[in-house]
């Protein structure tokens, strides 16, 4: 397994080099401003937690691999309540949208990507043998701590401003994700045997969740990009017919 995860922090490091992440590194806008894309991950994240309890985990198992990958689901498959926490937070349910509205933004196209990321991700999972789903969670893992390393000095920085904590953006989230590290579930991995065939099957697999996560952070960019686009439209909206109001 060795060669594999080696793989996988080379990925990660062309990962953290994209876009979206340069967009969270912008510190010509607010902090709040490099959340703006934070509603359009909700199908994936409120997703991810059915992903681990229903699709990566099976139980009972005599396999030691799969028993690593079930102790791995019950690490990840309650965040969503933490995510739903600071959408309200972060002002997003306090929009005038009604459930039907929600709805139709949820099963629309410009959250398509998210959506169908779960159902890819699922058939990857399905046809793995448990070593492979290691290497896959493991990469899932890597795309998730580029995230949230950048959402957490965001969140700090708001926690700083307001006095608001933000658990799903903030420390009391990374410091759960970065945990998985600091156990020794990665020397363990490490020492884990592949045979050439096997090997050579988690490498393609880790490449597709990296490819999957790379158009992910496309649609969450563009969705930031265009909702800031309209705020500052709106913004110059207001204003001009407040003028007009003014001088009527």
């Amino acid at each position: 397994m060795k060669a594999t995860l080696r793989h996988i922090l080379k990925l990660k490091k062309e990962y953290s080099r994209l876009p979206f992440f340069d967009f969270l590194r912008d510190e010509t806008l607010s902090a709040r401003q490099r959340l703006e894309f934070y509603p359009c991950m909700a199908p994936f994240i409120m997703s991810f937690g059915d992903l681990n309890c229903y699709v990566m985990r099976l139980e009972p198992t005599l396999d030691v691999y799969q028993a690593m990958v079930n102790e791995h689901s019950y690490e990840d498959d309650h965040h969503w309540p933490w995510y739903l926490e600071d959408f309200s937070k972060l002002g997003f349910d306090r929009q005038q949208i009604s459930p039907t509205e929600y709805l139709q933004f949820f099963y629309s196209d410009r959250t398509a990507v998210n959506r169908l990321l779960s159902h890819k991700l699922a058939h990857l999972i399905y046809g793995s043998s448990s070593i492979v789903r290691l290497a896959i969670i493991e990469a899932i893992e890597e795309t998730g701590n580029v995230l949230f390393e950048l959402v957490r000095k965001l969140a700090q920085s708001i926690e700083e401003e307001t006095g608001m904590e933000l658990r799903y953006c903030g420390e009391f989230h990374f410091s759960k994700e970065s945990g998985h590290a600091i156990t020794n579930e990665h020397a363990i991995m490490a020492e884990i045997e592949m045979d050439e065939q096997t090997r050579a099957e988690a490498i393609e697999k880790v490449n597709l969740v990296f490819a999957w996560f790379t158009e992910w952070t496309e649609e969450l960019l563009a969705y930031a990009k265009q909702n800031l686009n309209y705020s500052y439209e709106q913004l110059i909206g207001d204003a001009k017919n407040e003028t007009e109001i003014c001088f009527a």
